[in-house]
């Protein structure tokens, strides 16, 4: 595989595409807003730069990365030399499956079509497209440039030598892939969503505070961040999303959203990217401060 296209720019593409191109790949970065292409790029670059302020990348590399990353506002022409496509847009089942329909009229008749959809069917996405032997889920994940794990995910049609290619590719980017069968959620979010759901309620229920739910979890459990700030981290709105996949795809109310999460998510207060969450997002700023909202 020598050419890559990234659909979608945002957070999670961006990272994508950085990790191919630092990886030697010329990568064609599609978006449908110029500016937002502008804003990947600038993304990356700071990303990169801080890989050569900490000692692991060289100023030439960086300049080399930036320099395989070409940006198209047109799918049709990102993807024509493509031998793999890895989509990245927002999760939403329609918008993911109107872009396979387009890939697969544009792309190459041998490209690899991959999803980093982080609930939602391969084997449905497949059923849209004409090469569904073809179609794989490719699950990075966020921060894409330092974490490890790629969930690979097998749709029902997904053929055994797409699998070993793309478990293939996922090794030469320094990624240690990890192959499991298309089910809501597949295996990351089936556990890590119900986890943050419990800690959502726990709140909900006046159990405990935000800070004090994530310093337990953070102290007693080994985990890097508590469930909340993680929670802030993904997105309140994907992580609703997700759990409204896992809880019509599997049928249990044990799936079903917490009503905090989803008010908050009506009222605008996604995490990080909106600025508010459980806790306040103050750009520039490292301080862990919760959000007025749940101060106690």
């Amino acid at each position: 595989m020598q050419h890559v296209a990234v659909i979608g720019s945002g957070t999670m593409g961006n990272g994508i595409a950085h990790v191919f191109a630092q990886h030697g790949f010329p990568v064609a970065l599609i978006d449908i807003n110029q500016s937002a292409l502008d804003r990947a790029l600038a993304t990356i670059g700071k990303n990169l730069e801080r890989q050569v302020a900490k000692g692991t990348l060289s100023e030439a590399d960086k300049g080399a990365t930036l320099g395989r990353i070409t940006t198209y506002t047109s799918l049709a022409e990102g993807v024509a030399q493509a031998d793999v496509v890895v989509e990245a847009a927002t999760e939403n089942v329609e918008l993911k499956l109107n872009i396979f329909r387009e890939l697969d009229q544009h792309a190459p008749a041998g490209a690899i079509l991959a999803s980093n959809t982080s609930s939602i069917s391969i084997t449905k996405i497949a059923a849209v497209t004409k090469r569904p032997a073809q179609v794989i889920g490719m699950h990075f994940m966020n921060p894409v440039p330092v974490m490890k794990l790629v969930e690979v995910i097998r749709g029902y049609a997904t053929s055994d030598e797409v699998t070993t290619r793309v478990m293939d590719l996922s090794r030469q980017l320094g990624k240690t892939p990890t192959e499991v069968n298309d089910y809501p959620g597949f295996v990351a979010n089936r556990i890590l969503m119900p986890m943050i759901n419990e800690a959502i309620i726990t709140l909900f229920e006046g159990v405990a505070g935000v800070e004090e739910i994530d310093t337990v979890m953070k102290l007693g459990m080994a985990h890097p961040m508590g469930p909340l700030q993680l929670a802030d981290f993904i997105g309140l709105d994907v992580c609703l999303a997700i759990l409204r996949v896992l809880h019509e795809g599997l049928g249990n109310p044990k799936y079903a959203p917490c009503p905090l999460l989803v008010n908050m998510v009506m009222a605008g207060r996604l995490g990080v990217k909106s600025g508010e969450g459980f806790y306040a997002w103050t750009p520039g700023s490292k301080d862990l401060v919760v959000a007025e909202r749940f101060r106690r």
